[in-house]
């Protein structure tokens, strides 16, 4: 049996606002951060190449981030927003990368730091600092289920700018 290769994308969401009485789920991004996160996308579609899966946290400033990323692509997936990546520790985020589906051989999360960062760390042994609208690009050969096996290798790091 041939094993899969797996691709998983950790994407930052990009600069947010911080507006007064606006909570901090419903924070929006600012002109940086709407520059950048085209950025990122035009660094996916020339880097990457298809997407099968995206999770995202439901945060307004990840889902803007989400957007205007998937404008950038040639064929988007449809999102999944999932609750657990809203603020999330990096033993929660790696619960939704073990849910993922056999069939997704490339996802994406778009989330929120330190948890990104920290997952980073956690499945690579690299540590990285990601900034908005960075990406971090983690391969490994199996299923998404054995992410934290110790095979993750961290193939590339961008923090993409306009």
């Amino acid at each position: 049996m041939v094993e899969t290769q797996r691709h998983l994308v950790l994407l930052r969401h990009a600069k947010s606002a911080w507006p007064d009485a606006v909570p901090d789920r419903s924070r929006p991004l600012t002109d940086r951060g709407r520059r950048d996160a085209s950025a990122a996308g035009r660094w996916l579609r020339e880097h990457l190449g298809k997407l099968d899966a995206v999770v995202c946290s439901p945060a307004e400033r990840a889902r803007q981030t989400w957007a205007l990323v998937a404008a950038e692509l040639d064929a988007p997936p449809d999102v999944h927003e999932d609750d657990r990546i809203y603020g999330a520790a990096p033993a929660v985020l790696l619960e939704v990368v073990r849910d993922l589906p056999d069939a997704v051989t490339t996802a994406l999360l778009v989330g929120h730091n330190p948890g990104m960062e920290d997952l980073v760390a956690l499945l690579s042994d690299e540590e990285r600092e990601m900034k908005t609208a960075s990406l971090a690009v983690l391969t490994w050969t199996g299923g998404w289920a054995g992410a934290d096996d110790g095979s993750v290798s961290l193939q590339d790091h961008e923090t993409p700018r306009s």
